[in-house]
């Protein structure tokens, strides 16, 4: 029997889900501790301030570290009261209190950061060769990452007075526009069979075996989005001027720059990773999608026809308790001390798995701050899918967990090597559900759903990115209408997808959903970079490399405190080959070449 199968006697539904308890943190809005905490940090700030403030470059190492701890100290603890309000937010964005809880507590930790603001301007001052010579001191030595990281945007940081105006008008600017984007997308509502729900349930309905169902959802889903293009385009060419403006202050050379700057990882490697995978399209999606219209029995697909299930598929609703098994059997049998860490999720209530109105979409771990734990954000509906979206969050979770050794500063990664985790837990629970189901049948169709899955991740969003790049270069020349944005999304699906879809009028508004383009710009391509990383990685995972789970249990441990080249090293990769990205685009043309073999087998069989 397929694995997925067993034990199937419950349907999730949100009363049987798990909420998150986020008392770890603080109790509720309203609990004394929270402004008794801020309390505490602007005077701390204040303090801090009057202590360091234009002292730093007189520090022997010594002193300069324990200043360094100190800010580490304020800045958790401010990272603790914004983890309480970014969580309570992302669970119910549709409520006004929660909302303006929120903002007004941004608004107060902004206020209390401006006084901090001098320390890391005044670092990035230092010269490299008197900080060296501060480095001699052991007790410096250990900020040395944090040091490095800060310092990459050290030719890109304005005067003090630039910074500081920068930072107070953030929660006027950038920050209420993406709060004005949530509240949007949370209070869209869509009507199905008759019931009005939220527009997650018709992007979830879009993957419904029956086509119909799916057809009704998309339309719902382009009538709410088109209803609301002339606020979502607004929001989309303010953010992508007010980034111009930062940008152009700043001299970054372009939009993309400062995300890869962040990322610690060079222009041109990034260039690589999406001139790899655009010369690979018609490798992988044209391919792959030609077959699925063929399986289908369609001559086009339309746009809601991208996710849908094959024939042939009699996905069953996975009960939650099964689908947490599935995960920490996986972690287990790849390393019990990673599973010890995911099944810490499973036995505190750290997960918030509940389909509710008014909930972010999607799915994410926030780390909240080292002295506490993470927390994980999904929307369980029961399907393989959201098994697999458990196992990618729980190790993004271990992940976090592992690194906080590292403390606030160090323990976070960069996003192109926070994604490792998280996607090779997905390829772990793949691989092991895959080795179980011994039907040939069920086999191919998960082989597909999983090709599926990797083509969302890497050519999807690498399509997102060039996407992106082509607005915010035409931004440049003023502001784009929803129809040249929309022109703008249909012809970068056209070239990424390929000729098996037939793209109707009502997806050119789709781009106006994807969060990411407005909290995170350029965010996107860290999905593929860490897929096509983890390919590679799993490679030399299953060619029985010695002490391998040694090797990796050590590089999450490593958080933010090497670079990329570092941690791929004892694995003998190195993302900046331009073949590295091969071998992970390998991997996801060889999974099409299976199911184009298995397809000529039923052929010749028929």
């Amino acid at each position: 029997m397929n694995e997925l199968a067993q034990d199937i006697t419950v349907t999730p539904t949100a009363e049987t889900l798990p909420r998150w308890d986020l008392s770890d943190l603080y109790q509720s809005a309203k609990d004394p501790a929270i402004a008794a905490d801020l309390e505490r940090s602007e005077q701390d700030a204040k303090n801090f301030a009057e202590r360091w403030k234009g002292k730093l470059a007189d520090l022997p190492g010594a002193e300069l570290a324990k200043a360094i701890a100190e800010y580490e100290r304020i800045d958790e603890a401010m990272g603790r009261i914004a983890s309480f309000a970014q969580l309570l937010f992302a669970a119910n964005s549709a409520d006004p209190e929660t909302g303006r809880f929120g903002q007004t507590t941004n608004e107060r930790l902004t206020d209390i950061s401006a006084h901090l603001l001098f320390f890391q301007l005044e670092l990035n001052r230092l010269e490299d060769a008197a900080l060296e010579e501060k480095f001699q001191d052991p007790a410096l030595q250990a900020w040395r990452p944090f040091l490095r990281d800060l310092r990459v945007f050290r030719p890109y940081q304005l005067s003090d007075e630039v910074e500081q105006v920068l930072l107070e008008k953030s929660v006027t600017g950038r920050s209420a526009w993406n709060r004005l984007f949530d509240e949007t997308m949370a209070n869209l509502t869509v009507t199905l069979d008759g019931t009005q729900k939220p527009l997650g349930e018709a992007l979830n309905q879009m993957s419904d075996a029956d086509r119909e169902k799916r057809h009704q959802a998309a339309e719902q889903v382009s009538a709410v989005l088109g209803a609301n293009q002339r606020l979502l385009a607004l929001i989309t060419n303010t953010l992508a001027k007010d980034k111009a403006i930062g940008d152009g202050l700043r001299g970054y050379p372009r939009p993309t720059s400062s995300r890869n700057r962040a990322n610690m990882v060079e222009d041109e490697v990034v260039d690589a990773l999406v001139a790899a995978v655009d010369a690979d399209y018609s490798r992988l999606a044209h391919r792959y999608y030609k077959m699925k219209a063929k399986w289908l029995g369609l001559d086009k697909l339309q746009h809601w026809d991208r996710n849908a299930p094959l024939p042939g598929s009699d996905e069953q609703k996975i009960p939650w308790d099964r689908a947490k098994d599935i995960v920490k059997d996986a972690y287990d049998s790849f390393d019990p001390r990673l599973g010890e860490v995911v099944g810490r999720f499973m036995t505190h209530s750290w997960i918030d798995a509940a389909p509710v109105p008014g909930k972010s979409s999607g799915a994410f771990a926030h780390p909240t701050v080292p002295s506490a734990h993470p927390y994980i954000l999904m929307n369980y509906h029961g399907r393989t899918r959201d098994v697999m979206t458990l196992a990618h969050e729980l190790g993004h979770g271990a992940h976090q967990i592992l690194a906080a050794k590292q403390g606030y500063f160090q323990s976070g990664t960069p996003l192109t090597l926070a994604e490792t985790a998280s996607v090779f837990g997905e390829m772990l629970t793949f691989q092991s559900l895959l080795e179980a189901e011994k039907d040939p049948q069920r086999r191919r169709l998960m082989l597909a759903a999983k090709v599926e899955d990797m083509l969302n991740t890497v050519v999807r969003q690498i399509a997102f990115y060039q996407f992106e790049t082509k607005l915010h270069d035409e931004r440049k020349s003023g502001e784009l209408s929803v129809e040249r944005i929309s022109e703008i999304w249909r012809e970068v699906q056209i070239h990424s997808l390929g000729p098996a879809f037939e793209f109707t009028p009502d997806y050119d508004v789709y781009w106006s959903y994807v969060p990411h383009f407005i909290h995170s710009p350029f965010y996107v391509y860290a999905y593929a970079f860490g897929d096509c990383l983890v390919n590679a990685l799993y490679g030399v995972y299953q060619s029985g490399t010695p002490g391998f789970q040694d090797k990796y249990l050590a590089m999450l441990e490593a958080g933010g405190t090497k670079r990329h080249k570092e941690l791929l090293a004892p694995f003998g990769l190195d993302a900046t080959d331009p073949a590295f990205w091969r071998k992970g685009l390998d991997v996801i043309a060889g999974f099409i070449d299976d199911l184009a073999r298995e397809e000529e087998k039923q052929g010749e069989t028929a």
